[in-house]
């Protein structure tokens, strides 16, 4: 399943690598002699449109029966059965094991699948004091 971004965050990336294109096209064409700096304004367009498409198709987390990913250019992954301990932290999610420790931003994630990803996150067999979702709490 995936945990999907915002619309906003989608959005705003192509827009902003639009206006990055659009400004390299108006240098190109206004400008008789291209300055490497111009090029700037092309790799920033290509940067923010590459990030837009890889974040349209991927998403920001896959959560399979055994594991939770975050799908990044180097991202991580944890087994959901070595979770030891789930933090709520100004919005985030600390997920951590003994060794290793996942951050997930819930700012980015649309309401239906944060939903989904407390559901998921709340059937794990965690004690009380170790997540956020017990009833206690």
């Amino acid at each position: 399943m995936k945990i999907r971004y915002k619309k906003k965050r989608l959005t705003s990336n192509l827009i902003i690598g639009i206006v990055w294109a659009a400004f390299g096209l108006l240098t190109f064409s206004y400008d008789a002699e291209a300055r490497w700096m111009d090029f700037g304004y092309i790799v920033m367009a290509l940067l923010y449109l590459g990030q837009y498409a890889y974040e349209s198709s991927k998403q920001y987390l896959t959560v399979t029966k055994h594991s939770i990913r975050k799908n990044r250019f180097f991202g991580n992954s944890l087994k959901l059965n070595k979770i030891t301990r789930i933090k709520k932290f100004a919005g985030d999610y600390i997920l951590q094991t003994d060794t290793e420790e996942l951050i997930i931003n819930t700012d980015w994630i649309a309401e239906k699948s944060l939903l989904e990803l407390n559901r998921i996150l709340s059937q794990l067999n965690l004690p009380a004091d170790k997540t956020p979702f017990s009833q206690n709490n």
